[in-house]
């Protein structure tokens, strides 16, 4: 079946980096605004990673974004609504600082233009637990543009997360497209390889590759950006 259009990763595919170096960071420049306003570090910390892991878990009965806030407001109350202002701040004038925790690699560029003379489209499935604004600014650090992508997933638009299959087929309900017309590309054999059992093609980016599971990559088309275009070009 002809393969009409390629799902993308961001975070350690499109924008190489070191996950876990960017998370420690992006939680301590975000634990440190909020503390500027009067909340307590570690349980702000706590109430983040609660509020992330329920938007993982979420069950599509409510968009990630409202699974978020309603797990903060079970630690806040009213206050933390009233504060989201402070939230937005720190993305538009803070985040651009963990800019330094992640590289640019031109072959993102170059496996976007191909696709794109190609005719397939284009979607960015990243794990949907970041607002737009923030999923937005990461494209930009790739040296891409959002427009380049059909749908980007942000915890606006979305009610599932990675590895969640219910992720993948929604994207594919949205799109009107059949798994064995897609190509998922991503870096983690956890949260990406899922794709596969819904029946869509998996190749697995490896500069910058999560394993934790420890499994046989050699199962999965993989490689460079390189290996990535050669793949392209003869499943396009």
């Amino acid at each position: 079946m002809k393969i009409k259009a390629i799902f993308f990763d961001l975070d350690g595919t499109l924008l190489p980096m070191n996950q876990d170096e960017f998370i420690s960071n992006y939680f301590k420049m975000l634990t440190q605004k909020l503390s500027e306003h009067g909340y307590e570090p570690t349980e702000f910390s706590r109430a983040m990673w609660q509020s992330i892991t329920d938007m993982i878990t979420n069950d599509g009965t409510k968009t990630n974004e409202e699974v978020f806030w309603n797990r903060m407001k079970s630690y806040y109350g009213e206050k933390v609504i009233d504060d989201k202002y402070i939230f937005e701040s720190f993305y538009e004038n803070i985040f651009d600082a963990l800019r330094v925790c992640t590289s640019r690699d031109d072959g993102a560029k170059r496996v976007i233009d191909l696709i794109k003379k190609k005719g397939a489209r284009l979607v960015l499935a990243t794990n949907p637990v970041f607002p737009r604004i923030a999923t937005h600014k990461r494209i930009g650090w790739a040296g891409l543009n959002k427009d380049d992508f059909e749908i980007i997933t942000t915890y606006e638009n979305s009610s599932f997360c990675k590895p969640n299959t219910h992720y993948f087929l929604d994207l594919l309900e949205r799109m009107n497209l059949k798994p064995e017309e897609c190509i998922m590309v991503g870096n983690d054999t956890s949260d990406d390889t899922p794709a596969r059992t819904i029946g869509m093609k998996v190749f697995l980016l490896t500069p910058c590759l999560i394993n934790t599971k420890n499994i046989d990559i050699n199962d999965y088309p993989h490689g460079s950006f390189d290996d990535l275009c050669d793949f392209i070009n003869k499943e396009l």
